[in-house]
């Protein structure tokens, strides 16, 4: 058995008033046919506004499985999470997609804050490791889970697809499936709001249709999109996929253009703009995106999907210029072609969280880069951690990076392991 720090003993949730007693009921053997219900749930019925009812949040204590918890999207969750209260199970593999190190160190942030390893309990494993994930689930019983686990980014998607068909699509499959035969109240789990494509609407609506993928990553999520809706259906699965628009922030990815470019900059390296800067993007502050997860774990709507992003777009003119005032440096700008797989414009429609979930983001973005840039100076500037953007994601990056696609070999394997 794969983990980190000791191994967990056995635990029983806490009582809850509110809970069903499906934690203590939930087998330990494969579904069988007495569990599925082929018939569509009442609550998926449209209110006369156009959308789903509203669902009351959950109150009082949770386990939260957290999958890709060491990441940065799953770490932020887990320790909001931890804050309030819950208890949490990360289980990540730890991949090399990006410089370990920043994974063991948002782990160690984690159990600083919570020393408790009943109420922090953390797995390396692959969620795609069946027998891994089985005993997970036996072990804690999760009725809770917050799958932020995948493998991301657009570029090296295109390099090597076959890695996003795994991580993504199968290891989606696997935890919805254990979710079923362990009776787990609320599944949600992170979509992209690259499964837009090339939409030129002003606004990217829940409601567009999204079957023209430009990327392999992209599919793997509108895949998964799909699969989940088929296990609503299906097992009454309680699911809610969310389509993340260009999370950034502290413990960003430095694969991201975000840190790459305040990295870049502060550094005095050549910065590589692909196109001609009117590309834009709606870049959302991670703490905006961790109120939206959590929002969505608290209310288990039958099968829903979400935008969370900031509702109005940056272009990577502007974008740059801006990294330049908070680092207070020059940028040195090489101009390249657009990049395959990349996308023109990205602005979400968040009427639907609004209206369902009281989602709204607070952090302009001018702000965001601020408080990242001042972030930036802490860990890397005085080398609390030492990270290259440009030796991550196998030199890849699914933001503008320093890496021209057009010269390397399309079918060739990057590692990923």
């Amino acid at each position: 058995m794969k983990h980190v720090s000791s191994m967990p003993a056995f635990q029983h949730n806490r009582d809850d008033s509110s809970s069903d007693g499906s934690a203590n009921a939930a087998p330990s053997i494969a579904r069988t046919d007495s569990t599925m219900d082929f018939s569509d749930q009442s609550s998926e019925l449209s209110s006369d506004d156009g959308l789903s009812p509203k669902v009351a949040p959950h109150v009082g204590y949770k386990k939260v499985l957290v999958t890709g918890g060491a990441g940065f999207v799953g770490s932020n969750v887990a320790e909001y999470l931890l804050k309030r209260g819950d208890d949490v199970v990360i289980v990540d593999e730890i991949n090399d997609y990006y410089d370990v190190k920043i994974k063991h160190a948002s782990l160690a942030h984690l159990r600083k804050i919570c020393p408790d390893e009943k109420r922090l309990t953390i797995y390396k494993g692959d969620i795609c490791d069946e027998e891994f994930m089985l005993d997970v689930f036996e072990r804690e019983r999760p009725e809770w889970v917050c799958h932020m686990a995948a493998r991301a980014g657009v570029r090296p998607s295109i390099q090597d697809p076959f890695v996003y068909i795994h991580s993504n699509i199968r290891g989606t499959t696997h935890l919805m499936e254990l979710s079923n035969r362990f009776s787990v109240k609320n599944f949600v789990f992170a979509s992209s709001s690259s499964v837009y494509g090339g939409s030129t609407s002003t606004y990217f609506s829940e409601e567009e249709n999204v079957d023209h993928p430009v990327s392999p990553y992209a599919a793997s999520k509108k895949a998964c999109e799909l699969l989940a809706y088929t296990y609503h259906h299906l097992y009454k699965l309680n699911i809610t996929g969310l389509r993340f628009f260009t999370v950034y922030g502290p413990r960003g990815r430095p694969d991201m253009a975000p840190f790459k470019f305040i990295d870049r900059v502060s550094r005095g390296l050549e910065l590589q703009q692909f196109g001609d800067g009117s590309s834009s993007r709606d870049y959302t502050y991670i703490d905006d995106i961790v109120d939206g997860v959590v929002r969505c774990i608290d209310r288990p709507h039958a099968y829903e999907i979400f935008n969370l992003g900031k509702g109005d777009g940056t272009s990577l003119k502007e974008f740059i210029e801006i990294v330049q005032r908070h680092v207070g440096k020059t940028a040195m700008i090489k101009v390249m072609p657009d990049q395959p797989g990349d996308v023109p414009y990205t602005c979400a429609d968040v009427t639907k969280a609004s209206a369902l979930l009281g989602y709204r983001a607070k952090v302009p973005f001018s702000e965001g880069i601020r408080r990242t840039v001042q972030w930036y100076k802490g860990a890397y500037e005085d080398k609390t951690l030492q990270v290259e953007p440009e030796t991550q994601a196998n030199g890849l990056g699914r933001a503008p990076s320093t890496v021209n696609l057009s010269q390397l070999r399309i079918g060739s394997t990057v590692a990923a392991s």
